[in-house]
Protein backbone atom coordinates (compact mmCIF):
# COMPACT_ATOMS: atom_id res chain seq x y z
CA UNK A 1 0.00 0.00 0.00
CA UNK A 2 1.53 3.71 -0.90
CA UNK A 3 1.20 6.05 1.60
CA UNK A 4 0.18 9.69 0.97
CA UNK A 5 2.72 11.95 2.31
CA UNK A 6 0.81 14.79 1.57
CA UNK A 7 -2.21 13.75 4.07
CA UNK A 8 -0.82 14.87 7.83
CA UNK A 9 -1.83 13.00 10.68
CA UNK A 10 -2.83 15.12 14.03
CA UNK A 11 0.42 14.07 15.64
CA UNK A 12 2.15 15.47 12.15
CA UNK A 13 0.25 18.37 11.73
CA UNK A 14 0.37 19.71 15.65
CA UNK A 15 4.44 19.04 15.51
CA UNK A 16 4.88 21.14 12.24
CA UNK A 17 2.95 23.51 13.63
CA UNK A 18 5.33 23.66 17.22
CA UNK A 19 8.23 23.68 15.04
CA UNK A 20 7.22 27.16 13.77
CA UNK A 21 7.50 28.49 16.97
CA UNK A 22 10.81 27.61 18.78
CA UNK A 23 10.02 28.66 22.64
CA UNK A 24 6.84 26.72 22.54
CA UNK A 25 6.95 24.22 25.35
CA UNK A 26 5.06 21.66 23.27
CA UNK A 27 2.04 21.54 26.30
CA UNK A 28 -0.49 22.64 24.42
CA UNK A 29 -0.06 20.31 21.39
CA UNK A 30 0.07 17.91 23.38
CA UNK A 31 -3.20 18.21 25.14
CA UNK A 32 -4.86 18.45 21.70
CA UNK A 33 -3.07 14.76 21.23
CA UNK A 34 -4.82 14.00 24.40
CA UNK A 35 -8.29 14.87 23.62
CA UNK A 36 -7.93 12.92 20.46
CA UNK A 37 -7.46 9.72 22.19
CA UNK A 38 -10.23 9.98 23.91
CA UNK A 39 -12.60 10.54 21.23
CA UNK A 40 -11.43 7.68 19.77
CA UNK A 41 -12.24 5.82 22.15
CA UNK A 42 -15.78 7.11 22.54
CA UNK A 43 -15.97 6.75 18.55
CA UNK A 44 -15.48 2.84 18.90
CA UNK A 45 -18.13 2.93 21.72
CA UNK A 46 -20.69 5.14 19.56
CA UNK A 47 -20.41 3.07 16.61
CA UNK A 48 -21.22 -0.52 18.06
CA UNK A 49 -23.55 1.28 20.59
CA UNK A 50 -26.79 -0.83 19.15
CA UNK A 51 -24.60 -3.41 20.18
CA UNK A 52 -24.48 -2.90 24.23
CA UNK A 53 -25.84 -2.26 26.90
CA UNK A 54 -24.35 1.22 26.21
CA UNK A 55 -28.08 2.95 25.05
CA UNK A 56 -30.65 4.62 26.86
CA UNK A 57 -30.90 5.89 30.60
CA UNK A 58 -28.29 5.64 33.48
CA UNK A 59 -31.17 6.45 35.75
CA UNK A 60 -29.38 9.51 37.15
CA UNK A 61 -30.27 13.32 36.72
CA UNK A 62 -27.18 15.92 35.69
CA UNK A 63 -26.84 19.41 37.23
CA UNK A 64 -28.70 20.72 34.45
CA UNK A 65 -31.58 19.00 35.13
CA UNK A 66 -31.43 16.53 32.42
CA UNK A 67 -31.74 12.73 32.16
CA UNK A 68 -28.63 11.43 31.97
CA UNK A 69 -27.46 8.63 29.01
CA UNK A 70 -24.97 5.67 29.95
CA UNK A 71 -22.73 6.80 26.83
CA UNK A 72 -22.99 10.20 28.76
CA UNK A 73 -21.38 8.78 31.45
CA UNK A 74 -18.95 6.70 29.78
CA UNK A 75 -17.65 10.10 27.75
CA UNK A 76 -17.25 11.67 30.60
CA UNK A 77 -14.87 9.16 32.45
CA UNK A 78 -12.85 8.71 29.33
CA UNK A 79 -12.44 12.24 29.32
CA UNK A 80 -11.17 12.77 32.54
CA UNK A 81 -9.28 9.71 32.92
CA UNK A 82 -7.15 10.78 29.57
CA UNK A 83 -6.84 14.43 30.70
CA UNK A 84 -5.70 13.60 34.50
CA UNK A 85 -3.07 10.65 33.14
CA UNK A 86 -1.71 12.90 30.50
CA UNK A 87 1.06 16.13 31.60
CA UNK A 88 -1.03 18.92 30.32
CA UNK A 89 -4.01 19.86 32.05
CA UNK A 90 -4.14 21.09 36.26
CA UNK A 91 -8.09 20.27 35.85
CA UNK A 92 -11.43 20.17 34.15
CA UNK A 93 -14.68 21.20 34.03
CA UNK A 94 -17.69 19.16 33.05
CA UNK A 95 -21.45 19.73 31.90
CA UNK A 96 -22.03 16.98 33.52
CA UNK A 97 -20.91 17.44 36.87
CA UNK A 98 -21.61 19.80 39.54
CA UNK A 99 -18.13 21.15 40.19
CA UNK A 100 -14.91 21.76 38.87
CA UNK A 101 -12.31 18.97 39.19
CA UNK A 102 -8.67 19.89 40.17
CA UNK A 103 -6.09 17.08 39.29
CA UNK A 104 -4.07 17.81 42.64
CA UNK A 105 -0.79 16.09 42.01
CA UNK A 106 3.13 17.08 41.08
CA UNK A 107 2.42 17.12 37.26
CA UNK A 108 -0.81 18.61 36.94
CA UNK A 109 0.17 21.52 39.23
CA UNK A 110 2.63 22.50 36.94
CA UNK A 111 0.30 22.37 33.69
CA UNK A 112 -0.52 25.53 32.13
CA UNK A 113 -4.42 24.74 30.98
CA UNK A 114 -7.41 23.87 32.16
CA UNK A 115 -10.04 22.44 29.83
CA UNK A 116 -13.74 22.44 30.03
CA UNK A 117 -15.79 20.18 27.80
CA UNK A 118 -19.00 18.80 27.15
CA UNK A 119 -18.79 15.09 26.89
CA UNK A 120 -21.61 13.71 24.53
CA UNK A 121 -23.79 17.00 22.94
CA UNK A 122 -27.04 15.46 21.63
CA UNK A 123 -27.02 12.35 23.61
CA UNK A 124 -30.78 12.51 23.51
CA UNK A 125 -30.41 11.67 19.68
CA UNK A 126 -28.27 8.28 20.69
CA UNK A 127 -30.73 5.69 20.51
CA UNK A 128 -32.44 7.26 16.89
CA UNK A 129 -28.76 7.03 15.47
CA UNK A 130 -28.38 10.77 14.98
CA UNK A 131 -24.86 12.48 14.52
CA UNK A 132 -23.33 13.28 18.03
CA UNK A 133 -20.95 14.79 19.73
CA UNK A 134 -17.87 16.07 21.78
CA UNK A 135 -17.00 20.32 22.61
CA UNK A 136 -14.19 21.26 24.50
CA UNK A 137 -12.41 24.62 25.26
CA UNK A 138 -9.00 25.54 26.46
CA UNK A 139 -7.91 28.32 29.11
CA UNK A 140 -4.49 28.88 30.14
CA UNK A 141 -4.95 29.12 33.91
CA UNK A 142 -4.57 32.03 35.97
CA UNK A 143 -3.85 30.78 39.00
CA UNK A 144 0.00 29.96 40.03
CA UNK A 145 2.06 27.37 38.29
CA UNK A 146 3.15 24.98 40.89
CA UNK A 147 -0.50 24.80 43.11
CA UNK A 148 -3.62 23.58 42.21
CA UNK A 149 -6.30 25.19 39.70
CA UNK A 150 -8.93 26.89 41.05
CA UNK A 151 -12.45 28.05 39.90
CA UNK A 152 -11.35 31.55 38.77
CA UNK A 153 -9.49 29.53 36.34
CA UNK A 154 -12.49 27.96 34.80
CA UNK A 155 -14.93 31.87 34.82
CA UNK A 156 -12.92 33.13 32.74
CA UNK A 157 -14.50 35.06 29.39
CA UNK A 158 -14.32 33.11 26.37
CA UNK A 159 -12.21 35.91 24.77
CA UNK A 160 -9.60 34.26 27.42
CA UNK A 161 -9.67 30.74 25.19
CA UNK A 162 -6.42 30.09 23.68
CA UNK A 163 -8.16 26.63 22.11
CA UNK A 164 -11.70 25.12 21.47
CA UNK A 165 -13.09 22.31 19.17
CA UNK A 166 -15.37 19.60 18.50
CA UNK A 167 -15.57 16.10 17.44
CA UNK A 168 -18.33 14.90 15.51
CA UNK A 169 -19.41 11.33 15.84
CA UNK A 170 -21.19 10.62 12.45
CA UNK A 171 -21.27 8.86 9.04
CA UNK A 172 -17.39 9.92 9.35
CA UNK A 173 -15.51 10.80 12.44
CA UNK A 174 -14.38 14.20 12.66
CA UNK A 175 -12.25 16.32 14.94
CA UNK A 176 -12.14 20.11 14.23
CA UNK A 177 -10.22 22.64 16.75
CA UNK A 178 -9.00 26.32 16.41
CA UNK A 179 -6.25 28.20 17.87
CA UNK A 180 -5.91 31.80 16.96
CA UNK A 181 -3.80 31.13 14.30
CA UNK A 182 -6.75 29.20 11.99
CA UNK A 183 -9.50 26.69 12.31
CA UNK A 184 -8.42 22.76 11.03
CA UNK A 185 -10.69 19.64 10.83
CA UNK A 186 -9.36 16.11 10.83
CA UNK A 187 -11.15 12.87 9.64
CA UNK A 188 -10.96 9.68 11.73
CA UNK A 189 -9.16 7.09 9.20
CA UNK A 190 -10.28 3.66 10.99
CA UNK A 191 -8.07 1.69 8.72
CA UNK A 192 -4.98 3.00 10.56
CA UNK A 193 -6.56 4.33 13.84
CA UNK A 194 -5.77 8.34 12.80
CA UNK A 195 -7.28 11.29 12.27
CA UNK A 196 -6.02 12.90 8.94
CA UNK A 197 -5.89 16.35 8.44
CA UNK A 198 -8.65 16.44 5.60
CA UNK A 199 -10.30 20.44 6.44
CA UNK A 200 -7.65 22.29 6.44
CA UNK A 201 -7.57 26.07 7.24
CA UNK A 202 -11.59 26.36 7.93
CA UNK A 203 -13.17 29.84 6.71
CA UNK A 204 -17.50 30.62 7.18
CA UNK A 205 -18.33 31.58 4.11
CA UNK A 206 -20.10 34.93 4.87
CA UNK A 207 -23.29 33.68 3.97
CA UNK A 208 -25.64 30.95 3.46
CA UNK A 209 -28.49 29.33 2.30
CA UNK A 210 -30.14 27.30 5.99
CA UNK A 211 -31.63 28.90 9.46
CA UNK A 212 -31.66 26.27 12.85
CA UNK A 213 -34.04 26.94 14.30
CA UNK A 214 -36.59 25.54 17.06
CA UNK A 215 -40.00 25.57 15.54
CA UNK A 216 -41.83 24.34 18.18
CA UNK A 217 -40.92 27.30 20.40
CA UNK A 218 -41.81 29.60 17.73
CA UNK A 219 -44.90 31.34 19.78
CA UNK A 220 -42.49 31.51 22.82
CA UNK A 221 -39.98 33.61 21.61
CA UNK A 222 -39.71 37.42 21.43
CA UNK A 223 -41.63 39.26 18.22
CA UNK A 224 -38.18 39.98 16.80
CA UNK A 225 -37.32 36.96 16.50
CA UNK A 226 -40.91 35.87 15.15
CA UNK A 227 -40.18 38.49 12.19
CA UNK A 228 -36.84 37.13 11.31
CA UNK A 229 -37.82 33.44 11.23
CA UNK A 230 -40.95 34.98 8.98
CA UNK A 231 -38.41 36.51 7.06
CA UNK A 232 -36.14 33.40 6.60
CA UNK A 233 -39.49 31.87 5.06
CA UNK A 234 -39.95 34.33 2.77
CA UNK A 235 -36.55 34.69 1.44
CA UNK A 236 -36.46 34.54 -2.53
CA UNK A 237 -33.38 35.11 -5.22
CA UNK A 238 -34.54 38.36 -5.09
CA UNK A 239 -33.79 38.81 -1.58
CA UNK A 240 -30.69 36.51 -1.27
CA UNK A 241 -32.81 33.32 -0.70
CA UNK A 242 -34.96 30.93 -0.95
CA UNK A 243 -33.74 29.98 3.00
CA UNK A 244 -33.84 26.18 3.97
CA UNK A 245 -34.42 25.50 7.53
CA UNK A 246 -32.71 22.42 9.22
CA UNK A 247 -32.67 21.49 12.42
CA UNK A 248 -30.86 18.48 13.67
CA UNK A 249 -31.27 18.77 17.91
CA UNK A 250 -28.21 17.80 18.26
CA UNK A 251 -25.84 21.28 18.51
CA UNK A 252 -22.40 19.74 17.22
CA UNK A 253 -24.48 18.66 13.99
CA UNK A 254 -26.28 22.12 13.16
CA UNK A 255 -23.22 23.94 13.82
CA UNK A 256 -21.13 22.21 11.97
CA UNK A 257 -23.49 22.26 8.90
CA UNK A 258 -23.50 25.90 8.90
CA UNK A 259 -19.48 26.45 9.52
CA UNK A 260 -18.55 24.36 6.53
CA UNK A 261 -21.60 25.65 3.98
CA UNK A 262 -22.75 28.69 5.49
CA UNK A 263 -26.06 29.30 7.70
CA UNK A 264 -27.29 30.62 10.78
CA UNK A 265 -28.12 28.40 14.05
CA UNK A 266 -30.31 29.98 16.75
CA UNK A 267 -31.40 29.26 20.16
CA UNK A 268 -33.11 32.57 21.68
CA UNK A 269 -34.62 32.51 25.38
CA UNK A 270 -38.14 31.90 25.63
CA UNK A 271 -40.80 32.71 27.79
CA UNK A 272 -40.28 29.99 29.79
CA UNK A 273 -36.54 30.22 29.90
CA UNK A 274 -35.79 33.38 29.14
CA UNK A 275 -31.96 32.98 29.75
CA UNK A 276 -31.95 30.36 27.13
CA UNK A 277 -30.70 26.83 27.37
CA UNK A 278 -27.52 26.11 26.05
CA UNK A 279 -24.51 26.45 28.30
CA UNK A 280 -22.06 29.49 28.39
CA UNK A 281 -19.36 27.84 29.14
CA UNK A 282 -19.43 23.83 28.00
CA UNK A 283 -21.05 24.98 24.79
CA UNK A 284 -21.46 28.35 23.25
CA UNK A 285 -18.33 29.89 24.23
CA UNK A 286 -16.00 26.95 22.93
CA UNK A 287 -18.36 27.33 19.77
CA UNK A 288 -18.09 31.02 19.50
CA UNK A 289 -14.52 30.65 19.14
CA UNK A 290 -14.23 28.49 16.43
CA UNK A 291 -16.68 30.38 14.28
CA UNK A 292 -14.85 33.88 15.18
CA UNK A 293 -11.79 32.35 13.91
CA UNK A 294 -13.30 31.18 10.99
CA UNK A 295 -14.55 34.51 10.30
CA UNK A 296 -18.27 34.26 11.82
CA UNK A 297 -19.98 35.72 14.44
CA UNK A 298 -21.86 34.73 17.82
CA UNK A 299 -24.12 36.87 20.34
CA UNK A 300 -26.37 35.85 22.94
CA UNK A 301 -28.73 38.85 20.85
CA UNK A 302 -27.31 41.78 22.35
CA UNK A 303 -23.29 41.01 23.42
CA UNK A 304 -20.72 39.01 21.46
CA UNK A 305 -20.63 35.99 23.45
CA UNK A 306 -16.79 35.97 23.94
CA UNK A 307 -16.83 38.76 25.99
CA UNK A 308 -19.64 37.89 28.39
CA UNK A 309 -18.07 37.18 31.94
CA UNK A 310 -19.50 34.01 33.96
CA UNK A 311 -20.76 33.90 36.81
CA UNK A 312 -20.68 30.13 37.89
CA UNK A 313 -19.99 27.30 36.21
CA UNK A 314 -23.47 25.77 34.70
CA UNK A 315 -24.62 29.49 33.29
CA UNK A 316 -26.87 29.55 30.44
CA UNK A 317 -27.40 31.59 27.41
CA UNK A 318 -29.63 32.88 24.36
CA UNK A 319 -27.38 32.37 21.42
CA UNK A 320 -26.77 33.23 17.98
CA UNK A 321 -24.06 31.90 15.51
CA UNK A 322 -23.59 31.82 12.48
CA UNK A 323 -22.34 33.47 9.08
CA UNK A 324 -21.55 36.93 9.36
CA UNK A 325 -23.84 38.40 6.62
CA UNK A 326 -26.56 36.51 8.18
CA UNK A 327 -25.51 37.51 11.48
CA UNK A 328 -25.74 41.00 10.71
CA UNK A 329 -29.04 40.94 8.42
CA UNK A 330 -30.19 39.16 12.56
CA UNK A 331 -29.06 42.31 14.09
CA UNK A 332 -31.29 45.12 12.49
CA UNK A 333 -34.29 42.68 13.66
CA UNK A 334 -32.81 42.01 17.20
CA UNK A 335 -32.02 45.99 17.73
CA UNK A 336 -35.55 47.10 16.77
CA UNK A 337 -37.38 48.78 19.55
CA UNK A 338 -33.82 49.33 21.59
Amino acid sequence: MTVNRKILTLDEFTLQQLRQFPSATGELSSLLRDIALAAKRINVEVNKAGLVDILGDAGTINVQGEDVKKLDIYANNQFMGVLQHGISCAGIGSEELDDFVVFDDEVSNNSKYVVQFDPLDGSGNIDVNISIGTIFSVYRRISPLGTPCVKEDFLQAGNRQVAAGYIIYGSSTMYVYATKRGVNGFTLDPAIGEFCLSHPDIKCPPDGKVYSVNHGNFFQYHENIREYINVCQKKTKETGGPYTQRYIGSMVADVHRNLMKGGIFMYPGTTDKPGGKLRLLYECNPFAFIVEVAGGRATDGTRRILDIPPTHLHERTPFFIGSKNMMDELDTYLEKGK
